[in-house]
């Protein structure tokens, strides 16, 4: 074996093509002062026809019916160009950013050949099944949602999303369209429009966003314009009490930039100017709060400085099942402030300001701990300024058997607000139990621990089955809105099936949950059932 490696090496260093299994990694071509040369993107289609386990009928009609991605748009992702010295770091992040999108299943980026200091690296990608055409049904926390539609999310292999459907759910129902091109113009530009009409009022969004989507990116832009009119809700024990018009007029312009990444870190500097008016108007036929929110217009000018640390941890079996995954341990924070104005038209004169910071840590067996909290200063239901604060933190234990260990705990409160702006628990918003925002008030806690398990099972090869015991417990109290039954500490059990869609690009994870609530209260069922779509486990 020695010998083997030896006599690969010295062909590599007199200049032939080693064997792909003797070529050296990213790393060593990067210490060696590389170039890259041919780029070879190779993109495939959802199925791979050479495994026998996915050779069969209808698995080749799957794959002729899906028109592949073509390689233009793949070669608009890489963040390597041919003639530049080889990046491990550039490397990864774009294969970190290639499988960030749900168009594809998977991405693989390696050197095929290397001669004379130069080395040709081919890039792989497996497409996802990209068009939907659905109807589901969830129900959590006594809530129903459905929807049927029809989206495309890779059309004709070019990346342009478009999509038409009817939805429904416990606060409105209606129909919605959606186009998006997040590769216009030079690659990483997203463009999007979308509308819906409902029974309760209508929405509409455009925005035209190129982001800081690489560390190393030196400049941003971004413009976006939204309007929204429909009915909002204020909910006691998990039951609608009040019900109001809100009117939203919102747009902003903005443009950043930043020295790139340097040592390891990026900082990122941005200014731009937005809009916010809201409109609040008593519903004829339902009852108002009281007091009623105050109308307000918003227009402000703002400073927004970013750090970024390049670190991120490469896992699998965590929030996915048997899919890589990227979790965040590097430092990372962001602070904007933002002063309004009357002479743009605000209401009023006001400081405001946002800010984030984020980090995280891996200890030894590969457990991971996430931290992250936030401070905002912004304009209230009340027309007056008001600070929301919180904090959260994660913790992954990888454990014997493939299981995990996953707990999570957030605290977060608001002063200044009205009953509008209270934080609410239940349901979908944590606490699965209980109804869905079943409590309300001004501070706010949720603590969860989860053992999770992820099988090999893989039926049809297309689903990705775990599973899950949990324990829940969390209160919201305080301010004009609290519970009258059943107002302490909440604590819930329960047990569920993942099953993830595998190939395709829609895959989010089915949640079939029971939970079982150990606070009853007169009219509170003894169990929950709780079936939805959530992006991870």
């Amino acid at each position: 074996m020695i010998c083997g490696l030896l006599a690969a090496h010295a062909a590599v260093a007199n200049g032939i093509a080693a064997p792909a299994t003797a070529l050296p990694d990213f790393a060593e071509l990067e210490s060696a002062g590389a170039i890259i040369g041919q780029i070879k993107i190779t993109p495939e289609n959802v199925f791979d026809l050479t495994d026998e386990h996915e050779n069969n009928s209808f698995y080749q009609l799957v794959n002729r019916l899906h028109i592949t991605t073509r390689p233009g748009v793949i070669e608009k992702g890489l963040l390597f160009k041919s003639g530049e010295r080889v990046s491990r770091q550039k490397i990864e992040e774009t294969e970190r950013l290639l499988r960030n999108t749900s168009i594809r299943y998977d991405v693989a980026i390696k050197p095929i050949a290397y001669r004379d200091g130069v080395v040709d690296i081919e890039v792989t990608t497996r497409d996802s099944w990209s068009l939907d055409i659905t109807g589901t049904y969830s129900r959590s926390g006594g809530d129903n949602k459905s929807s049927y539609g029809i989206k495309e999310r890779n059309l004709v292999g070019t990346g342009i999303g478009i999509g038409y459907a009817a939805t429904s759910d416990v606060d409105r129902s209606g129909t919605e369209l959606a186009i998006s091109y997040p590769q216009a113009f030079d690659g990483w530009t997203t463009v999007a429009f979308e509308r819906g009409r409902f029974d309760d009022g209508k929405s509409t969004s455009f925005v035209i966003d190129r982001p800081f989507y690489a560390l190393d990116t030196r400049y941003a832009a971004r413009g976006a314009w939204s309007e929204v009119d429909q009915i909002e809700s204020i909910y006691n024990t998990g039951e609608i009490v009040n019900e109001y018009r809100r009117q939203l007029r919102a747009a902003e312009i903005s443009g950043g930039w930043s020295p790139g990444l340097i040592d390891g870190w990026t900082q990122r500097f941005s200014a731009g100017a937005f809009v916010q008016d809201n409109t609040y108007l008593v519903e004829p036929g339902r009852t108002p709060p009281a007091p009623m929110p105050v109308s307000n217009d918003l227009r402000a000018l703002f400073l927004r400085y970013e750090v970024v640390e390049d670190n991120y941890l490469k896992v699998k079996n965590h929030n996915l099942i048997e899919r890589a995954e990227y979790l965040v341990v590097g430092f990372n924070t962001r602070l904007q402030i933002s002063r309004s104005l009357p002479g743009l038209g605000s209401n009023r004169s006001d400081w405001l300001y946002a800010g984030t910071i984020r980090d995280g840590y891996v200890f030894a067996q590969n457990h991971i701990f996430q931290v992250a909290a936030n401070v905002e200063r912004r304009i209230a239901s009340t027309a007056l300024p008001m600070t929301q604060a919180g904090a959260m933190f994660k913790y992954y234990a990888p454990q014997a058997g493939r299981t995990l260990l996953f707990g999570s705990l957030g605290v977060d409160r608001v002063s200044g607000g009205g009953v509008a702006d209270q934080l609410m628990i239940g349901g979908t918003l944590g606490l699965r139990g209980y109804p869905s925002r079943y409590q309300a008030g001004e501070q706010r806690f949720l603590f969860s621990i989860e053992k999770r398990a992820f099988t090999t099972w893989y039926p049809f090869r297309l689903f990705r089955i775990g599973g899950a015991v949990f324990f829940d417990a969390g209160r919201a109290w305080g301010g004009p809105n609290q519970n009258t039954i059943n107002g302490g500490t909440l604590t819930d059990i329960g047990a569920g099936l993942r099953i993830a869609l595998d190939r395709a690009a829609f895959a989010n994870i089915l949640h079939l949950d029971i939970a079982s609530p150990l606070n009853r209260a007169p009219g509170l069922d003894s169990v929950q059932f709780l079936v939805k779509t959530e992006f991870s486990f």
